[in-house]
Formats: C-alpha cells, sequence, structure tokens
C-alpha cells in the first residue's frame, strides 16, 4: 500500500493549532480553513480587520541584467514601466494564450519577486526554466519567504499602533521596514476587496511577527481568519482564482482581465493568439450572478437561459456581505447583459438568477469599478 505524503506546513503550523483552528489540505499544505466560523471571520474583515496565513504562496527571485527584458517577454504586462518599490497584477500565458498561473510581480533595485499560486510553484518555476535565457537567474525562495496578509478598514492603524506608518503607501507600492522586531516587506495589496497590506518576512520570523500583529490588533478587533473566509472575501470582489476562473483553457478576455494584456506594447508569450482573438471577438465573457433563493451554486453547475445551457459557475458561495447567494459563471457573451434573467441549475432543480454588474461588493467610498478593474 503506499504511504500517504506528509502535507507540507507553513511556519505558522504550531500557532495555528493554539488558536484552535480546523486544518484542511489546501494544495499539498495543511492549512487553517477557520478558526471561529467562515461567516464571523468574513464579516471581522468587512468591520475591522483579519490576519491570514498565505505562508503556501510561492515566491521566486528572479535577477540578473537581463531580469526586465526577460519578464517583460513573458508576461503580457509592461512591466518596464515598474519601478524600485512597486508591483503588478499580471499573468504567465502559455504560448497559446492562456494562463499557466496569475501572479504579483515586485520591483526591487537589483531584482524581481514573482509571487504564484502555491498549487502552480512548481508548473511556474517549470515554465521559466525551459524559457531561461543569458544573463537571468532564477531561483526558488518559497521556503525561505513567509507571508501573511492583514486585510480589512483597521489594517492601516493596526500597523500604525505597532510603529509602522504606511499612510503615503499607495495601491501596489511596497516598503521594507521593520515590524514587531523583525525585518519586512510590506506591500498595499490584497485579496478580499479590502483595504490591507501583505507581509513578507522570514521563515524563521514568521511567529513572532503572527503573534505580535494578533496582540497589537487586539483592540482594534483584529481576528485570525481562514481559507474560508478569505475566499468568500475574493469572491464577492470578483476577484479570479485559480482552477475556478482562470486556467490553461482560457485567455485574459474571458475572465474580465483583459485589462493585464498591452497589445500595443512590446512582443510577449501568446500575443498573437490574444491579437486574433481581439479582432475576431471571443464567444464567453465572465458575468456575475445573484441567485434569487437561498441554494448555493458551486463550480460546475450549469447555466440555463430558456431551454438552452449557456454557460457554467465557475465559484459560487452564499454571500454573509450581501446575505444571499453570488456566483461567478462563464456564459455565451450574447447571455452577459447586466439585468439579464438567467436559471443556474442547482442539485436537479433550476434556480432564478439575474446577471448583475461586478465586483459585488465594493468597499465604503471606494468609486464604482469598470467591468475590468479587478486586481489580485
Amino acid at each position: 500500500m503506499a504511504t500517504a505524503r506528509a502535507l507540507e506546513r507553513t511556519p505558522l503550523h504550531e500557532c495555528h493549532a493554539a488558536l484552535g483552528a480546523r486544518l484542511v489540505e489546501f494544495a499539498g499544505w495543511a492549512m487553517p480553513v477557520q478558526y471561529s466560523s467562515g461567516i464571523e471571520e468574513h464579516l471581522v474583515v468587512r468591520r475591522a480587520a483579519g490576519l491570514f496565513d498565505v505562508s503556501h504562496m510561492g515566491e521566486i527571485v528572479v535577477s540578473g541584467a537581463g531580469a526586465s527584458a526577460w519578464l517583460e517577454w513573458l508576461t503580457p504586462s509592461r512591466l518596464s514601466s515598474l519601478r524600485p518599490g512597486e508591483a503588478r497584477y499580471t499573468a504567465l500565458l502559455t504560448t497559446d494564450g492562456t494562463y499557466i498561473d496569475d501572479l504579483l510581480v515586485y520591483r526591487f533595485e537589483h531584482h524581481y519577486w514573482l509571487v504564484v499560486n502555491a498549487a502552480n510553484t512548481q508548473a511556474v518555476l517549470a515554465w521559466l526554466q525551459q524559457q531561461l535565457v543569458a544573463g537571468v537567474e532564477v531561483r526558488d525562495a518559497s521556503r525561505e519567504i513567509a507571508l501573511v496578509a492583514l486585510q480589512g478598514p483597521g489594517a492601516e492603524e493596526i500597523l500604525r499602533s505597532l510603529q509602522l506608518d504606511v499612510s503615503r503607501l499607495a495601491p501596489f507600492a511596497f516598503v521594507e521596514a521593520e515590524l514587531c522586531g523583525s525585518d519586512v516587506t510590506v506591500s498595499r495589496t490584497g485579496y478580499t476587496g479590502e483595504d490591507g497590506f501583505e507581509i513578507y518576512l522570514a521563515w524563521e520570523s514568521a511567529a513572532r511577527v503572527w503573534n505580535g500583529l494578533l496582540d497589537g490588533g487586539a483592540n482594534a478587533g483584529l481576528a485570525p481568519c481562514g481559507l474560508g473566509a478569505r475566499d468568500t472575501l475574493r469572491l464577492e470582489a470578483a476577484l479570479a482564482l485559480y482552477g475556478h476562473e482562470i486556467d490553461r483553457s482560457v485567455t485574459p478576455f474571458e475572465s474580465r482581465l483583459g485589462w493585464t494584456v498591452d497589445l500595443k506594447g512590446a512582443d510577449f508569450v501568446g500575443r498573437e493568439v490574444l491579437l486574433a482573438l481581439r479582432e475576431r471577438g471571443f464567444g464567453s465573457r465572465l458575468i456575475g450572478l445573484e441567485l434569487g433563493g437561498r441554494r448555493i451554486a458551486r463550480q460546475g453547475a450549469p447555466v440555463f437561459a430558456g431551454d438552452a445551457e449557456v454557460g457554467s459557475v465557475t465559484s459560487g458561495s452564499w454571500s454573509p456581505s450581501l446575505e444571499k447567494p453570488i456566483a461567478l459563471a462563464r456564459v455565451s457573451h450574447r447571455h452577459s447583459a447586466a439585468g439579464g434573467a438567467l436559471e443556474v441549475g442547482v442539485r436537479n432543480r433550476r434556480e432564478a438568477a439575474r446577471v448583475v454588474r461586478l465586483p459585488f461588493y465594493k468597499r465604503r467610498g471606494e468609486e464604482a469599478a469598470s467591468e475590468g478593474g479587478a486586481t489580485a
């Protein structure tokens, strides 16, 4: 009998156990799915602040004299405009213009970081090695760099109370600083639809900073949060998840992510395919659905217009903020207009659904986002 492979553990594993977290397998890692309840953790992020362990994410260091030009070729975004201290959400595409992964690219003075999905780290590394050119070095730093995400309207004030003023840090900018006695890199990024920060630090410093943040943010309502809340938060914000809204079968244009593609700039992997697709048009589109009942449509649920099946759900859940079921779905373009009436098959029954503008949720004071305004 084959022996089951042991799950990877983040440097915060003992912290999660001490807090009573329910741990589940995710992308080969033992990860906290919740500490109290998914709904409570979701709402604490919307109302105060939540702290997430996302140390399972992959971090890849790219350096060398040719790094900038090489990354410009590998991604559809114009990374040459990035300055040190700035990050950008982009993609690694196949030659067919579909997703190997979505990622964040951080520009430092003499190198770059690529932050990739845990499930895709090895696939990304393999792709980078296949494309490697002289003058570029690639190193996997995933077991050196831990990552925690402080998300919610109270996040900035919590950091200020710990002697880290990030009030002037713009979205998708980052700074190297000290927090809770440890060297950290703090970026104004996140995956929840709220203001917040992602904090990169040495693996061995993770527990000190995690505990310091929880202690320092206790009076502000900070609570540890698991992957369950992270998923419902990102769904309300209409942020793509690999394996759901994006994968090797779809392009950015079919996933509300066409804004990441610069077809007017330099050549990049998959550009000719995407140019041709834009010219002839694409048949499907990612939309938002609000369901009329209380039943939840999960990934793969069919979407109907009358008797015709016109698409399928990519992600669906109960929305704690809106108190109704919501879903992202990929449907034929002609059935994607906001306000349209569709139906979703849920456990052999059809549920009425209405096409709505995305994102489902916008934080207080945020201006209405355009159809392609999501970030991750």
